[in-house]
C-alpha cells in the first residue's frame, strides 16, 4: 500500500506533518508493505514555519500511490498557477486512487477539475479564493464523496486520516490508530467524533464497524 502526502514549499507543518505521523502507525505496527511517503518536487521542502524537512519521492511517482492526500501551504495559490507543478499533479484519477485534501489542497483538486462540483471543504483563510475558483465550499470539517475526500482546519486531518485508514485497512484499523493518538481520558469521544464524521460516508464499511 503505498500513500503519498502531496507537500510543496511553504507547506503547513500540521497539514504534512499530522497525517504522515497517524498513517505511519500502520508500518510500526509491522505492516512492511505499508508505505506512507512525502512527495515533493524538490528533494527538500521548507515549511511555512521554517521546517526543512527531505521528500522521499518526487511527484513522478503519484500515479503509482493507491492514495494521495494534498496539504496545503502558504504557496498554494502560486502552485496553482506554475504550469510545471501543476502537470505532474494531471495523473490523479479518483476512479483509481483515494484523493484528500486538507485546507487550500482543496484548490488544487478543485483546479484540476477532480471534485466534480460535489461539496467541499477548506479552511477560513483560503475559503474565499476556494470559492473563486468556482469550488463550492461548506462549512464542515470533514466531506466525502466516492473516492476524494476534503477537510479544513489543520486538526481536521484526523478525519482524513480516519478516512483513508477505514478504506484502505478497515474501520477497526482506523480505531486503533486513532485510539493510540487520542488524549488520554477523552480516547472513546475522540474516536466517536471522528468516526461520525466518516462512517455516513462509507455505508457498506458502517454496516460491519
Amino acid at each position: 500500500m503505498h500513500i503519498s502526502i502531496l507537500t510543496f514549499d511553504g507547506f503547513n507543518d500540521l497539514d504534512s506533518l499530522v497525517a504522515f505521523g497517524m498513517l505511519n502507525r500502520i508500518a510500526l505496527l509491522g505492516d512492511t508493505e505499508w508505505k506512507v511517503r512525502i512527495a515533493s518536487p524538490t528533494p527538500r521542502v521548507t515549511s511555512m514555519n521554517g521546517l526543512t524537512i527531505d521528500a522521499h519521492e518526487d511527484l513522478s511517482q503519484l500515479a503509482r500511490a493507491d492514495a494521495v492526500l494534498v496539504g496545503s501551504g502558504m504557496k498554494t495559490r502560486e502552485v496553482a498557477n506554475t504550469p510545471a507543478l501543476m502537470e505532474p499533479l494531471r495523473v490523479l484519477n479518483p476512479e483509481r486512487q483515494l484523493l484528500a485534501a486538507q485546507c487550500s489542497g482543496t484548490y488544487l483538486l478543485g483546479r484540476l477539475g477532480l471534485l466534480g462540483g460535489v461539496p467541499a471543504c477548506t479552511d477560513l483563510t483560503s475559503k474565499p479564493w476556494v470559492v473563486e475558483s468556482g469550488v463550492d465550499v461548506v462549512p464542515r470539517a470533514f466531506a466525502a464523496r466516492g473516492n476524494v475526500a476534503t477537510a479544513g482546519g489543520c486538526l481536521a486531518s484526523q478525519y482524513l486520516v480516519a478516512w483513508l485508514m477505514a478504506h484502505l485497512k478497515g474501520v477497526d484499523a482506523a480505531r486503533e490508530v486513532l485510539h493510540y493518538f487520542a488524549p488520554v481520558g477523552e480516547k472513546q469521544e475522540f474516536i466517536d467524533r471522528a468516526l461520525g464524521h466518516v462512517l455516513p460516508t462509507l455505508p457498506a464499511l458502517a454496516e460491519t464497524a
